[in-house]
């Protein structure tokens, strides 16, 4: 448990991290209290706007519901042929999904998940999700709170071991160019030792993690801050660092990531941003929306449409990166969810969504936004009601009796690996187990030649 004086600090850090001005940005550990790090959010919630229930179309649903069918399954075309004497009534084929191939992570506290004492935190992440984002501890002001004193060993125990669990994982962030996010070292800087510091943190952090990131969210917030380019007094500077960035790895992803841009109306300066780099050739992938959504109040599928479709127009890759809402009432917090990842999951453009974070005792929204609680990280209504969808309703598992099929049927079926079982009578034929990769936009056959 936080003492009085801890928790009150984590309160005004996570809660309101514009007035998080007493923290010494020189010494990251004046915000870690024992793994409990201010998640460094600065999506300035008050700020979000827009996004209620009002004037909701009540169809809304079901048109979700069609996208998702639509382009998140594929068929799988099974035939079966039987060799003589065998009975179809005694023939049963298992059609299982053993996992999925959209993405769908959470942002991962480094000093807990490393911390053997919380192998229920680790156990719960490889469990739930095949993705991930370090939520701290690539962070500049993380791994060079000092000048010249360096912290990569919490990101890379913690990357290495999500990889050991067939977890992908997002690197975030290189630049924040906020003022308050910047070291105070390095806002002591000015002129060309500036652009060789920052040329340096650029070219060391993604040279050290290459290999073990997919994606970079090279700056982030840049809608939001332009301390660098202030200082610099060049306003295409951030055009330069992720030319740069490119240069250093041109085989990692890089992503545009900001917030208010799908829960809040920053949508149309997004799209002219990404339109932008994309222009200048510097190897921009995608574009991350953060998607905190404003405390209670209910996700309007409507305008989460409409501003994904205005975004969409970019021509680059969109991904839900930091996603959470905020209702104290766990069965609200769960209607918000549902409405928010229907919605989200339901649009063609959206192809990977992260939740930033999921256990009350390590999100920056405390309880409100969370999906587990407890010491022992026990499920809520909310993480209930997302982990039913993510697990049940949008992952396949179907038995079908070979006296029903007549032999040949086609299942529906979500993206992502199969197995497929023969039971006989009330004993499965293992020899016959087949394993399989069901992909977007393209049908599968399985062919089953069974004989006594």
């Amino acid at each position: 448990m936080w003492t009085t004086s801890e928790g009150l600090l984590v309160a005004l850090c996570c809660w309101g991290l514009a007035q998080c001005s007493h923290v010494n940005k020189g010494s990251i550990s004046s915000v870690d209290l024992g793994g409990r790090v201010c998640a460094g959010v600065d999506c300035d919630l008050a700020e979000t706007q827009k996004n209620g229930h009002n004037d909701v179309d009540p169809s809304w649903r079901n048109a979700t519901d069609d996208v998702i069918r639509k382009i998140r399954m594929s068929n799988i075309n099974i035939s079966v042929t039987l060799g003589p004497g065998i009975n179809t009534d005694d023939v049963t084929l298992q059609i299982t999904q053993t996992r999925k191939s959209f993405p769908f992570g959470t942002a991962v506290n480094a000093k807990t998940y490393n911390n053997a004492s919380y192998a229920k935190y680790k156990d719960f992440i490889g469990q739930h999700f095949n993705w991930a984002v370090p939520e701290n501890c690539l962070k500049w002001y993380y791994v060079e709170a000092e000048r010249g004193q360096k912290n990569y060993q919490d990101a890379l125990d913690m990357i290495r071991g999500l990889r050991n669990q067939g977890i992908k994982v997002r690197g975030h962030n290189l630049i924040w160019p906020k003022q308050k996010y910047v070291q105070d070292w390095v806002q002591a800087l000015s002129g060309d030792e500036l652009r060789q510091v920052v040329q340096h943190h650029i070219e060391e952090t993604m040279n050290i993690t290459h290999g073990l990131v997919e994606h970079w969210d090279v700056i982030n917030e840049n809608l939001h801050g332009t301390w660098y380019q202030d200082r610099l007094h060049d306003q295409g500077y951030s055009i330069d660092i992720y030319r740069l960035a490119h240069n250093t790895d041109p085989t990692v992803e890089l992503f545009l990531n900001d917030y208010d841009v799908v829960s809040g109306d920053d949508t149309e300066r997004y799209l002219e941003e990404a339109r932008t780099y994309k222009a200048a050739n510097v190897g921009l992938y995608g574009m991350g929306t953060q998607c905190h959504f404003h405390d209670e109040l209910q996700p309007n599928p409507d305008l989460i449409k409409e501003r994904l479709d205005l975004l969409s127009q970019a021509g680059v890759h969109i991904w839900v990166t930091e996603l959470d809402v905020g209702a104290v009432d766990e069965n609200t917090r769960a209607d918000y969810y549902d409405r928010a990842l229907r919605s989200l999951y339901g649009h063609p453009a959206v192809d990977g969504i992260l939740f930033w974070g999921f256990w009350d005792e390590r999100h920056w929204r405390g309880e409100k936004a969370s999906l587990a609680t407890g010491d022992k990280i026990t499920l809520n209504a909310a993480g209930r009601l997302v982990f039913d969808l993510l697990e049940n309703q949008w992952m396949t598992h179907e038995t079908h009796t070979l006296s029903a099929s007549r032999g040949n049927f086609t299942v529906r079926g979500f993206h992502g690996d199969y197995e497929l079982h023969v039971i006989y009578g009330n004993q499965e034929r293992r020899d016959l187990t087949q394993v399989f990769t069901l992909l977007p936009g393209v049908d599968t056959s399985v062919r089953v030649d069974f004989t006594v």
